[in-house]
């Protein structure tokens, strides 16, 4: 028989209860959740994001800002997914200014605003606030500074303008990658 050893339940253990806090994060009634469930498995992650209709306003976008290819590539990446109701709470008329051709810059920097390098799971995030002392920085792929932590019991974001999205699913993983879906666009 296989000994298990200390640190691999003391690991397990910890890996639980970073999926419970998570969780938590989709308990709140006045936010937007999407159900791992709902989402297609396998796949980029771009593929997974064209399978679920909360993303059809990030996916256009990512087209728009000609990213489709970047993101399809091998990574690994974190997305910050944001939904369409997370779009929706931008001011009037500015997902329309960006998905305008000569704004395509400004809407590039602003979906790689979303987009970490590498595959950082929830238990991974909730670590790095941990060994941070209740904050993790994060580097994007457009240079910016993501700042995650717990707050009522789940993980956000904070953006550089210290404009603060909740973390409402985690861990949808793709072949190149994991997504963590967010209730607010995060801006640069």
């Amino acid at each position: 028989m296989k000994k298990i050893s200390l640190k691999s339940v003391l690991t397990l253990i910890i890996a639980i209860v970073a999926v419970n806090v998570f969780a938590q994060c989709s308990n709140d009634k006045n936010k937007t959740t999407v159900k791992a469930s709902a989402v297609q498995p396998g796949g980029d992650i771009i593929d997974i994001a064209a399978s679920n209709d909360s993303f059809s306003t990030l996916v256009a976008a990512v087209q728009a800002a000609d990213l489709v290819d970047a993101l399809k590539g091998d990574g690994p990446f974190t997305v910050f997914a944001p939904t369409n109701d997370a779009f929706d709470k931008l001011p009037d008329g500015t997902v329309a200014t960006l998905l305008k051709p000569e704004n395509k810059d400004q809407l590039a920097a602003v979906l790689t605003y979303h987009v970490v390098s590498g595959s950082l799971d929830s238990g991974a995030v909730v670590n790095a606030i941990k060994a941070g002392n209740g904050k993790a920085n994060v580097t994007t792929l457009n240079g910016g500074t993501l700042t995650a932590m717990m707050q009522d019991g789940g993980v956000v974001l904070k953006d550089a303008n210290g404009n603060i999205s909740k973390v409402v699913t985690v861990d949808i993983k793709g072949t190149n990658g994991v997504i963590h879906v967010i209730d607010t666009v995060v801006l640069p």
